[in-house]
């Protein structure tokens, strides 16, 4: 009589390769979603450092600007470092990381996964005026992807602040889903005009519920959680601003000096428009009813808490991109807040990774020609005028109709 066996399908997990991984909240997202990540890559002994502490030993210090071969793999994911683009200061065009966004397309054009994603701030849209997206979807959209290249609000996906970012999307031959809003929000230019229909995002307070009052010296319960308190006329500012106002709601004898400086480079120096950054805010007191404002390097020295009269904590930056408190970030005090604020919010990465899983699962590449499926390049009601001549670029390259006659959806 012969023994039965009972076969055991074991599936094997989709791969994906972190490009830029920074402290790993692409990882993350796609771990949670079911991914396994076979390698991570950045350029900064801290990023690595902290990537390794909280993911595993997959992260190297790389620099991507040279030749690199890569694991084979489903997924290459990430994006170039954002300081070159990034409207929160003076950009540069320039700036030799600008030339990243090439590399990132070469890779994914010399290792060919089944999929590809990017994300980067808003300002990638108008740096260079414009060629930093054709750098990104000229070759790759030859080598045969089809993408769908889009601003989002990560407050529109569960994350508790308005952070508004690129999001690109590809199949090799395949079309894929772009990922579908979880959330609703308000309080930002355009919010109410995506899914409104979907639960609110998380405000502010309920992203710090359960944090005590942090600590006034280093390490902090949870690590990190910790302010020093405010004195002098740090001090009186912090008293003097309610919920939602910034240095602009102080009287002019309260403003600091740097902004001060900037509240007046306008008409004062003759700063060329596109050097001049985002209109300077300098403090501000967030509202705990609200998203927070976008989380940047800067958050801690910036942004006021709701309700105390103190600072963020690193800690609670962390929480507002949905870091979680055991999530142990590795370098000095600056290393640490560029880390998280430079980060894809994990809940952000998990659902685009929950999004794309499913699309692996059932897509079936029929070699068809790559093209850009989709380009929304804002959400709000109008655009500025270097955003048009990146959509009127985009139009004139990438516009022809596909095969089935449908022409490229640029507007949301």
């Amino acid at each position: 009589m012969h023994e039965a066996w009972n076969l055991v399908v074991v599936e094997r997990r989709p791969a994906v390769v972190d490009l830029f991984a920074g402290a790993g909240g692409l990882s993350l997202g796609f771990t949670a979603a079911g991914f396994e990540v076979l390698c991570a890559a950045d350029n900064t002994p801290a990023a690595v450092e902290t990537y390794n502490a909280n993911l595993g030993p997959h992260a190297t210090v790389l620099d991507l600007a040279g030749e690199v071969t890569l694991p084979d793999c489903d997924v290459i994911a990430g994006g170039p470092p954002c300081q070159s683009f990034s409207s929160a200061g003076r950009r540069r065009d320039d700036d030799h990381r600008g030339t990243l966004v090439r590399r990132f397309a070469e890779m994914i054009v010399r290792h060919r996964p089944r999929a590809f994603v990017f994300e980067n701030v808003e300002g990638f849209l108008t740096a260079g005026g414009g060629s930093r997206v054709l750098e990104l979807l000229e070759p790759i959209i030859e080598a045969g992807y089809r993408v769908h290249l889009r601003k989002i609000n990560a407050a529109n996906y569960g994350v508790p602040q308005h952070r508004k970012r690129v999001l690109a999307i590809g199949g090799l031959g395949w079309e894929p889903t772009f990922p579908a809003p979880t959330h609703s929000a308000f309080g930002a230019p355009g919010a109410r005009r995506v899914a409104s229909h979907l639960p609110l995002t998380p405000t502010l307070g309920e992203a710090l519920e359960g944090l005590g009052r942090p600590s006034e010296r280093p390490p902090g319960d949870p690590p990190d959680h910790f302010a020093r308190p405010l004195r002098d006329l740090d001090r009186v500012r912090a008293e003097a601003m309610k919920q939602g106002q910034t240095m602009r709601d102080l009287p002019e004898e309260l403003w600091h000096e740097s902004y001060r400086r900037r509240a007046f480079r306008r008409v004062m120096d003759g700063t060329p428009t596109e050097r001049r950054g985002g209109a300077p805010a300098g403090l501000r007191r967030l509202r705990v009813d609200a998203p927070s404002k976008a989380i940047t390097s800067g958050a801690r020295s910036e942004f006021l808490h709701p309700t105390e009269h103190r600072l963020l904590t690193l800690r609670e930056c962390a929480r507002i991109q949905t870091f979680p408190d055991s999530f142990r970030f590795v370098g000095t005090a600056s290393e640490r807040a560029l880390l998280i604020g430079n980060a894809v919010p994990p809940r952000l990465a998990r659902a685009v990774a929950d999004s794309l899983l499913a699309d692996l699962q059932e897509a079936r590449s029929d070699n068809n020609a790559g093209a850009l499926l989709s380009f929304v390049p804002t959400l709000a009601d109008a655009m500025s005028p270097a955003l048009a001549r990146t959509t009127e670029l985009v139009a004139r390259r990438f516009a022809a109709p596909s095969e089935t006659g449908e022409a490229l959806r640029l507007w949301a």
